[in-house]
């Protein structure tokens, strides 16, 4: 078996010969570093531009689509993403959190500094529930201390719902305050 003695090595001769190793081989490491860099960048501007375009594409429909009956046709995720451009428009900066591990927040909003949390629920016959505000409250309970949940239907909530968030910090919007608030922002301009 081959062994080495450490001490037995010239380390100045094996830095020396690194040393013109890398020296001669210089636009190796020159190409892979802005190779890295140049990837890193391209992931970071097309994130930006598809982030863009879903922006334009959501503004643009939200212009075209000013019913309830339109709401209800689009996909719950869909739902989500222009619940988000809506609070954009208002002025907040958001954030989409929503699908399967969302923890029960949808959209994080932020403005002031005060982070507001919104739970959609896209509903064409059911109505939300008592459960479901339930729900929301206990994720609230680990997130705010300044701001408020806001819990958005395409439908209407049940007096029971309505009742238990009289006393929190939860804002309902049912489809026809969703429907005023849409008018809102679409005389809102840029």
């Amino acid at each position: 078996m081959f062994e080495i003695n450490w001490f037995e090595i010239n380390w100045s001769e094996t830095i020396k010969l690194l040393w013109d190793i890398i020296r001669r081989f210089w636009w190796v490491w020159a190409m892979a570093l802005g190779l890295e860099l140049i990837i890193v960048f391209l992931e970071r501007f097309f994130d930006w531009l598809e982030k863009w375009l879903d922006k334009r594409r959501t503004q643009k429909w939200l212009e075209k689509h000013k019913t309830l009956e339109d709401w209800k046709k689009v996909s719950g995720k869909e739902f989500e993403k222009i619940t988000a451009t809506i609070f954009e428009k208002l002025g907040y900066k958001t954030k989409r959190v929503g699908g399967g591990y969302d923890g029960g927040v949808d959209v994080i909003a932020e403005k002031n500094n005060i982070k507001h949390y919104i739970q959609c629920k896209k509903y064409i016959t059911s109505k939300v529930d008592v459960k479901d505000i339930r729900e929301f409250y206990g994720v609230l309970v680990d997130h705010t201390a300044k701001g408020k949940g806001i819990f958005i239907t395409t439908n209407v909530f049940t007096s029971e719902a309505d009742y238990f968030a009289q006393d929190k910090p939860i804002e309902l919007i049912d489809g026809q305050k969703l429907v005023r608030l849409i008018k809102q922002v679409n005389r809102l301009q840029y």
